[in-house]
């Protein structure tokens, strides 16, 4: 299946595999997740928010004109989704990060690169930016999207994918100067991955 496009397996699905969506999330699972944490900001939350994008794909596909690659369009209805979650649900920033990082440090072991401590710390700098550069921060830089899939996703132009960059950069160095390690950052696990994979697959399935 590896061998496969995104969207000759879109095809298939729409053809009755519906099994078939497994291999898109399992693709996507990362990317969705440290995206839609740099939004709602608590890792249960990003959890459920990427359920629901997913079957909302899902229940859309029909509407995938491949007018940009199948990996944008599934992030811009994640972003959508975060977006419309995070104004139903407000909660004090503060509180909400403390819980989510100290459960994320609770249940995922740390590579030997970075302690427990500056994980906490990197994470927390990174939440506390603005939203518009966290967002660029996160998927740039953590999650490796390249400038035009971020511009495509979040509808910005070149120029302000690279300032907002560029920026969340300029206000990070000044409080943690050469000791962030971006792929340490919302660190995304297999036992979270097949959680979710397992509960879209059953209502995917079910709806069949």
């Amino acid at each position: 299946m590896d061998q496969l496009s995104d969207e000759a397996i879109v095809g298939r699905i729409l053809q009755g595999e519906a099994h078939l969506f497994e291999n898109l999330m399992r693709k996507y699972n990362e990317r969705l997740y440290r995206i839609s944490l740099s939004i709602v900001e608590d890792d249960q939350e990003a959890e459920d928010v990427m359920q629901i994008a997913y079957i909302n794909a899902f229940r859309q596909l029909e509407n995938f004109r491949q007018q940009c690659a199948f990996g944008t369009w599934l992030t811009r209805i994640l972003i959508n989704e975060s977006l419309l979650h995070k104004k139903r649900n407000q909660r004090t920033e503060q509180l909400r990060m403390e819980t989510t990082f100290a459960e994320a440090n609770n249940e995922t072991p740390l590579s030997g690169l970075l302690n427990k401590e500056l994980k906490l710390i990197l994470e927390r700098a990174v939440a506390a930016l603005p939203e518009k550069y966290r967002l660029v921060f996160v998927m740039r830089e953590v999650q490796g999207m390249s400038t035009n899939e971020t511009m495509e996703a979040l509808n910005l132009g070149e120029s302000n994918v690279k300032i907002r960059l560029n920026r969340a950069k300029e206000m990070l160095r000044a409080e943690l100067q050469q000791l962030w390690q971006p792929q340490e950052i919302f660190e995304f696990n297999l036992v979270r991955c097949g959680r979710i994979v397992n509960n879209v697959m059953q209502a995917v399935l079910a709806g069949e």
